[in-house]
């Protein structure tokens, strides 16, 4: 694109400021509409991230910016009953349900109960005017924003989820959190935005489910932000299956304590072009970070992951596993980047990324990066790009197994080892059910 054409749509979106913030119904006397004033100036003098830069070089917007996506509270609320959303929600195992409708909580749909004392599951919008000190003093201050689309978030977001675990409690039921996007009338932009606060010693597990609905392509942008205090564990699932007209940004962004555990898994299935931005800062000894993630595109979707892992202090582990399956003219990137700073002396980091192409025309592009300051360390990556196993399909195919089976056998093989860190059994079943959904390919028990 041309530097007229990112230009005017800059100012597109500075133009809907006005409209946007006219329709807020209260919320410009809370702290949050500061952050968002402050946010749509930096987005006037922030680029749109393009392909010279390192971090986004694999990775073309261009075709985002051709849109003018509008806010949802611009256009007809978008209605659905508890029946029509259903089918989205994971089933089999108690949980508790929030409903998040192109960025906007629907208190109607969302099944809440039985909470611990102390623990809120709320909306930020209501949360930000109704008791904003329960996330003031964090909100914000351990999220790194990098680029326009993290600006474009933070100016036009007015809702989203609020997670806070007081110390010492214990969320025996994940939390669902099903995100649904999409408008038949309107191009939206859902632009929602979580905090997620674990206090010491306490321990909760959130699936962030993201779906697409409606014909029309629509920009799913998203902010998530944690802090995960001393002692204290978060075990967070994202299951990205938006439209295949849809685009999806998504920046989460994080701080750990002492003796803090973090485990983050992500499954990309949807979407037209993705972007996964991860990143943690372990700012303390004792810290364990575990990202897993497993992308599966086809046709001519393009999914990019990055992860970024900050060693600031000694004695800390990070483990990352990414696997990538690709079909058609898919395209997938994976690049991740680990920082053991000079105080960060007895760090274990280790990463590891692969991708298997089911078609001669899919592409994967891989960067890791280890940048090491620190002399005592043990700190490795690999990453490797084939084709299924050929000796292993032609002995299963020897046993009389017909061809589809005997490939979708190797799939499921091939992803186990990162479905295999879901705890919760039945959600893991729903998910190699999706992977061959998604592949339009056999499914084997």
């Amino acid at each position: 694109m041309s530097k007229t054409e990112i230009q005017n749509i800059k100012e597109w979106y500075a133009s809907q400021f006005s409209e946007y913030e006219s329709k807020l119904n209260g919320q410009t006397k809370t702290f949050l509409h500061d952050l968002r004033k402050d946010a749509l100036s930096k987005l006037n003098e922030m680029n749109f991230p393009t392909l010279k830069d390192e971090e986004w070089r694999y990775t073309n917007v261009s075709p985002i910016l051709k849109h003018n996506f509008v806010h949802p509270l611009s256009v007809e609320k978008v209605e659905y009953t508890k029946d029509e959303i259903s089918k989205y929600i994971f089933n089999g195992f108690d949980s508790h349900l929030v409903v998040i409708i192109n960025g906007i909580f629907s208190e109607e749909l969302s099944d809440i109960k039985n909470l611990p004392e102390g623990v809120v599951i709320g909306s930020l919008d209501k949360i930000s005017r109704e008791n904003p000190e329960l996330i003031k003093n964090h909100f914000g201050k351990n999220i790194k924003l990098k680029n326009a689309f993290n600006f474009l978030n933070a100016a036009y977001s007015n809702d989203g989820l609020v997670l806070y675990v007081p110390n010492n409690k214990v969320l025996e039921k994940p939390i669902q959190v099903l995100y649904l996007n999409g408008n038949d009338n309107a191009e939206v932009l859902s632009v929602p935005r979580s905090f997620i606060y674990i206090g010491k010693s306490a321990e909760a597990s959130v699936i962030a489910n993201y779906r697409g609905m409606g014909k029309n392509p629509y920009l799913s942008n998203v902010i998530n932000e944690f802090v995960i205090e001393q002692n204290a564990h978060l075990n967070y699932y994202k299951v990205q299956n938006e439209s295949q007209n849809a685009y999806h940004i998504d920046l989460t962004d994080g701080y750990q304590n002492r003796d803090s555990v973090f485990n983050h898994l992500s499954l990309s299935f949807g979407g037209l072009i993705v972007r996964n931005d991860l990143a943690s800062l372990l700012d303390d000894e004792n810290i364990q970070t575990h990202y897993y993630g497993l992308y599966v595109g086809r046709q001519n979707q393009h999914i990019d992951n990055y992860t970024f892992v900050d060693h600031a202090k000694p004695n800390c582990e990070s483990n990352e596993l990414y696997k990538g399956i690709l079909d058609d003219k898919a395209r997938g990137v994976f690049t991740g980047r680990i920082l053991v700073r000079q105080d960060a002396q007895k760090t274990n980091a280790y990463q590891s990324n692969k991708a298997v192409l089911l078609s001669e025309k899919t592409q994967v592009d891989t960067k890791p990066q280890l940048e090491i300051f620190a002399d005592d360390v043990k700190c490795s990556h690999g990453a490797a790009i084939g084709r299924l196993d050929d000796v292993a399909y032609f002995y299963i195919r020897s046993r009389g197994v017909p061809e589809a089976i005997a490939k979708s056998m190797l799939i499921k093989a091939y992803a186990s080892d990162v479905l295999d860190n879901v705890t919760i059994e039945e959600f893991k079943e729903q998910l190699n059910h999706m992977i061959f959904e998604s592949l339009h390919r056999v499914e084997v028990e």
